[in-house]
Formats: C-alpha cells, structure tokens, sequence
C-alpha cells in the first residue's frame, strides 16, 4: 500500500531548498510525483505531491522538521483520492491593463458555470509598447458535461469589455 501526502513550503528563497527537499523525501523511500515550486513575492513557495509506504511516514516528517530547521516552513497533508475531473479541458489565456478585480470576475463567471480550474497562474508585467503594467492568466480548467467550449468562450467574452482584457481559447494537446 503506498499513501500520497503533499507537502506545502514557504520560506525564504535560498539556494539549495528544492534539493533539501528532495534529500527529505528520498530519506524516507518517498517518490517525488509532482511538484508547483516557484518564487513569489522573493518568498520560496510551492506544492510537492509525494508517495511513500505509509511505515514511512514518521521518517519523511523527521526529515522534513530538519528543512523546516534551516528556514522553511513545510506542512504535510494527506493528498485527496478523488479522481480526476470528468469533462472536457480547456486552456484559457488572458491578457489585459491590470486592475484589481480580474481574477475575482473571471472565476466568478467560471464558478457560476462549474468550471473546474486545474491549473491557475498569473503574472503581471509591464507592456513593451506603452509600459503600462500588462495582467496575464493562464488557467486550464475543466468542462463539465453539459456545458461546451462555447459556452464558456462565450461567458468570459461577455465580461471582456467590462474587465478590458482579451481571452484565448485553446484544447489542450
């Protein structure tokens, strides 16, 4: 039997925090599946999904309290066993003037038509044309049954003008 755990990490950005916790898991037997690690705000944060024998467990957290030791904060909680979404994927890109707001009308409208997002990021930059500071999104998200593409294509276009942004719509490949 193997459990599935995610561990959660802040802390601030150093050399050699990805390797410390890959030495943590390969410590412990553990396999590193997948793994959201980024710098955000000069902080060190990010999202690894691990399986391990669960006698193992107790080994992985010794070894993890020993990162956390050196200035990351690590979390461990179970991963869920739910399956993935059932649905059609679709890539949504976004790009527009940043405002405050953008991400809360866009996932209103994605909510309100129970969309699953299965990835989310977004960035802002400044435009090289005007220098104004430029918002992008990128989201893969998750159809449900009974709703098309062009259902969605359609929601999002509707607040386009509103939010002054422009959307992409592309399948995955």
């Amino acid at each position: 039997m193997t459990a599935r755990v995610i561990l959660s990490v802040v802390g601030s950005d150093r050399p050699g925090l990805t390797q410390a916790l890959a030495d943590a898991v390969m410590a412990a037997g553990g396999n590193w599946l997948e793994s959201h690690l980024s710098r955000l705000g000069g902080t060190y944060v990010g999202s690894v999904l691990v399986a391990l024998d669960p006698a193992r467990l107790a080994t992985l957290e010794d070894r993890i309290r020993a990162v956390d030791a050196s200035g990351l904060r690590v979390s461990i909680v179970p991963a869920g066993d739910t399956p993935d979404a059932q649905g059609t994927p679709l890539w949504v890109e976004l790009v527009g003037q940043d405002r405050p707001g953008i991400v809360r009308e866009v996932t209103a409208v994605l909510a309100e038509l129970a969309v699953n997002i299965e990835r989310f990021s977004t960035s802002a930059e400044n435009s090289a044309h005007s220098g104004e500071l430029l918002f992008r999104m990128n989201a893969l998200v998750t159809i449900p049954q009974g709703k098309t593409t062009d259902d969605i294509q359609a929601a999002l276009e509707a607040i386009s003008g509103e939010i002054m942004v422009d959307f992409t719509f592309t399948p995955p490949q």
